[in-house]
This record gives C-alpha cells, structure tokens and sequence, in this order.
C-alpha cells in the first residue's frame, strides 16, 4: 500500500486553464507532490511563460495550447500529452468561461454555444480522449471545476451556473461508467476565491458586503484551499471518493445571512 497519501510522484497530469488563478496553483500543488505537468491554455505565449516559471521552481512543466471550443483542439491535446508522457494518471478540467451576465431570456444562442461547449462539453470530449489510456495503465482520477453557481439559482450567472451543473452531473456519470476501471471522477465547487477571474465581484464593495454576511468564515477564499483539495481527489489519499461535488465557499452556501 502507498503510505504517502498525498504523494504523486511518477505520475503525469494535464491540467486546463492552468496559467493563473485556481489552475496555476493546482499545477504547482501537483508539482510540489512530485507529477510531471502539461499546462493547457488557449494561448501558447501564456502556456509558455508559466511553463517556464514552474521549471524554474523545480517542476516539470511543459506547454501546450488548445482551443478548447473545437473538439480537434481537444483531441489533438489528449494526443500531444499521452505521446509526450506515454501515460496520464490525471486530468483537471478547470478551464472556464462566463461570456454572459443577467436573466438567462436575454443569453444568445452564441452565448449558449460558447459556454456550454467550454465549460461542459469540452470535458466531455477531453475525458472521452484520455480515460481509455487511463484505465489501461490502471486507473486514475478526473477533477472537473464546477462551481456553487450550479447549485443554487443565481440572477447574474445563470447561464454560467447551468454548464456548472452539467459538470457535476458528468462527474457522477462518468464515476459510474469507469469506476470498474479504478478511475475517479470527482467535481469540485469554489465559492468566491480571489482570482483574476472573481475580480468583477471582489472589486465591488457592495457585492462583497452583502457575500461575506452570507459567509460564516467571512472571507474569501484562495486558489491554493481548492488546489489542496484536488491533490487529495488525484492522490492516494482520495482514493475512495469518486462521483462526489465538493462544495469549498467558507459556508456560503449554507449560509443564513447571520
């Protein structure tokens, strides 16, 4: 048995929107526990940069870019990575997009295409690439970034929070097509976390107020609290959990205000 339970050493993972927030600090928390990485963006000169930062900390890092709105882009990425490492052992679906804001009657059909596709269907396509060598090399474990606008109706992000349910949904749906094959999936659900992403809300005073009385830890939270969470989903430690969506927002959702 491996008695180092957050250990991912001889292990390779792809991780997707990897060049800054959640992403980045789930690459350098599987690189502190010994993976080789491949860090996915739409944009190479990104990939690069952040590829070559991580090396420079000790990590192996390597780039690749992909579209992730053209299922060519996705397969061509699965290919890349299992030529370039000959295994996979781990996969973080974090790239994500938000195009749209306010009631879902005024979302586009563009609107509608472009975030399902990203968010939702581009994991399915990438899972669908890369689960096979997965299972012949003995399984492996599948992180998919959800949020908690996907668990509870939202007035600004609904559309983004529907794709987000999605994610949950493929992540039980997909625990039970290849648990026979020892591969966990598992969707992860951050609240509000100080990225560059959640900038439109943590750069407004009054939004804050009204999300920290929500909020018992009354804060918000830090890529690296979600990335220590998807160590464990991709670790030893993780391996009995599978099919789950794990809510990290300091209580807000379970919050009453008081």
């Amino acid at each position: 048995m491996n008695t180092d339970l957050f250990g991912m050493a001889g292990k390779a993972a792809l991780i997707t929107g990897a060049t800054r927030g959640i992403g980045l600090a789930i690459a350098r928390a599987y690189g502190r526990a010994g993976a080789r990485l491949a860090i996915s963006s739409e944009s190479l000169e990104d990939c690069t940069r952040v590829a070559a930062t991580l090396t420079r900390e000790g990590f192996d890092a390597w780039p690749i870019a992909a579209d992730l709105s053209q299922q060519e882009d996705v397969v061509i990425l699965a290919e890349a990575v299992l030529a370039r490492f000959g295994i996979l052992d781990a996969l973080v679906c974090n790239a994500g997009i938000a195009p749209h804001m306010g009631p879902l009657a005024t979302a586009s059909d563009l609107d509608w295409d472009a975030t399902l596709t990203v968010n939702l269907r581009s994991a399915l396509w990438l899972t669908s690439a890369v689960l096979p060598a997965m299972a012949a090399r003995g399984g492996g474990s599948v992180v998919l970034m959800a949020s908690i606008a996907g668990v509870r109706g939202n007035k600004a992000l609904g559309l983004y929070g529907i794709s987000k349910a999605g994610l949950a949904q493929l992540a039980r749906n997909l625990a039970v097509e290849w648990g026979p094959e020892n591969i966990r999936i598992n969707a992860i659900s951050p609240g509000v976390i100080q990225t560059e992403f959640a900038r439109p809300l943590t750069d407004n005073p009054e939004v804050m107020q009204r999300r920290m009385a929500l909020t018992p830890l009354r804060r918000v939270g830090r890529p690296e609290e979600v990335a220590a969470l998807a160590l464990l989903l991709a670790a030893p430690g993780g391996a009995f959990i599978s099919g789950q969506n794990i809510v990290v927002d300091g209580g807000t959702t379970i919050g009453d205000g008081n």
